[in-house]
């Protein structure tokens, strides 16, 4: 059945694609934890997604000349249930195969393609519901000549799998061979850092969000982040809905902007960044009505030391949290001694995700 296997031969390709992803930007010894998702269009059916899963860990060297190396590469795809049933109708008892991807190593003037082969491991298949698939090969060592910015960006994939009966025959699909891609809205470039004569800068990707003590609520968090001999938070436009006296329905935009210098320091496999930050609410509505002009803002810049918490990983990132006050409000018109009464507090917080960009 066309669903079946092009269904899993998509998520094999995905598997391919991020063992290929395995080199990091990391001094030392360093756990990478890494989910994407992979889109193939299959007849009848249309489109499907699949997750996928890769661990390892990784070397770099520290200076230009050497190889970095992958070791501990466990790489996993969850295939999803209308897939399985397609080959519970085929008979399929198992499925196994290979898999290989295209990416594209840059190491300063250095541009490289790179294959990477990969084994299917032989694996049950249900009757129905969703199950995962790993597989596994070696990755050779590459040598990095050259200093600068070095990245690892993913390419096309493909994979050839065979379902098979109890009996270990042959079903009616045969072997065949599919391809995916990365769905959009993901960075391709899974590994990007700087090599040899300068101080690495650590480049993440921001998701989660702050709390808002005095309104009881909270707005999601996004944008990107740098640490490093430069510190720069570059927080996205966000809101926050809440609510007054518990019942009148209100919604804040709140824009988060660095303010003067960013400081910080790296150490212990993290770092510790001093921000000043900017605070302006340029909409804020009363049962829907603006009840604010659009200058509305903080009075004064906004402290917060954000610091990674267990888990980071300067290769990887990890979760950073921050706490800080918001002073009394100005600028935003007839209503700004109220609105200032009503987000004016101490107690609040930033609880980040950062990965690796």
């Amino acid at each position: 059945m066309p669903n079946a296997r092009s269904l899993l031969a998509a998520g094999l390709a995905c598997l391919t694609a991020l063992a290929v992803a395995a080199p990091a930007p990391a001094a030392a010894s360093t756990p990478i934890d890494e989910k994407l998702s992979f889109t193939c269009p299959f007849p009848l059916i249309g489109k499907q997604r699949l997750d996928v899963e890769i661990k390892a860990s990784f070397e770099v060297p520290a200076a230009p000349g050497g190889t970095f190396t992958t070791s501990d590469l466990a790489v996993s795809v969850t295939v999803p249930d209308k897939s399985t049933r397609g080959l519970a109708l085929v008979g399929a008892a198992s499925i196994e195969g290979t898999a290989s991807a295209g990416v594209t190593l840059a190491n300063g003037s250095l541009t490289l393609p790179l294959s990477l082969p990969l084994k299917v491991a032989k694996t049950a298949v249900p009757a129905s519901g969703p199950f995962t698939t790993p597989a596994s090969g070696s990755v050779p060592p590459v040598r990095l000549p050259n200093a600068g910015r070095t990245t690892l960006t993913i390419g096309g994939f493909s994979t050839r799998l065979t379902p098979k009966k109890a009996d270990g025959s042959f079903t009616g699909l045969g072997s065949f061979t599919s391809d995916c891609t990365l769905d959009p809205g993901q960075d391709p470039v899974l590994l990007s850092f700087d090599l040899g004569g300068t101080p690495n800068q650590y480049r993440y990707a921001v998701t989660g969000s702050t709390a808002l003590r005095a309104l009881g609520a909270s707005a999601p968090i996004t944008g990107s982040f740098a640490a490093g001999p430069e510190f720069a938070p570059a927080f996205d436009r966000t809101s926050a809905e809440f609510k007054v006296l518990g019942f009148v329905p209100g919604r804040a935009d709140l824009q988060f902007t660095p303010d003067g210098p960013q400081t910080g320091e790296l150490g212990g496999g993290g770092f510790a960044a001093h921000s000043t930050l900017a605070l302006t609410l340029p909409q804020v509505t009363l049962f829907g009505l603006p009840v604010a002009e659009a200058g509305c803002r903080a009075s004064a810049p906004i402290p917060v030391d954000l610091r990674t918490g267990s888990g980071f990983a300067l290769a990887s990132g990890g979760p950073v949290t921050g706490a800080y006050a918001i002073p009394p409000l100005t600028g935003c018109g007839a209503f700004t001694a109220y609105l200032s009464s009503l987000v004016q507090s101490e107690g609040n917080g930033f609880a980040l995700m950062l990965t690796a960009r």
